[in-house]
């Protein structure tokens, strides 16, 4: 699998059923060349810059599945929130 195609799968967290968006970029472990998360930018950037906002960053272990169209995960949904409430603010100011 190319790290392209993971950027075409939609993020959805199987704790609350909801949308977290599109794989944006991937941190490797490259001394022991695995996966070690996976980064999600918490809301649309136009052609992948001039966005702001933090990203969340999703540990490889609380990926579930990889399906074809969509990564299931796991996160906590305090972990969530916390996420969101910093979109809203930087969305506002």
């Amino acid at each position: 699998m190319k790290i392209s195609d993971f950027q075409t799968k939609d993020v959805i967290n199987i704790v609350d059923g909801k949308k977290l968006g599109q794989v944006s970029d991937l941190e490797l472990d490259l001394r022991h060349g695995r996966i070690d998360s996976i980064v999600v930018p918490t809301f649309t950037r136009f052609f992948g810059m001039f966005g702001g906002g933090t990203d969340v960053i999703i540990p490889w272990r609380n990926i579930v599945k990889i399906g074809a169209d969509v990564v299931l995960v796991r996160l906590d949904e305090a972990k969530v929130a916390a996420y969101r409430e910093e979109e809203d603010v930087q969305v506002r100011t």
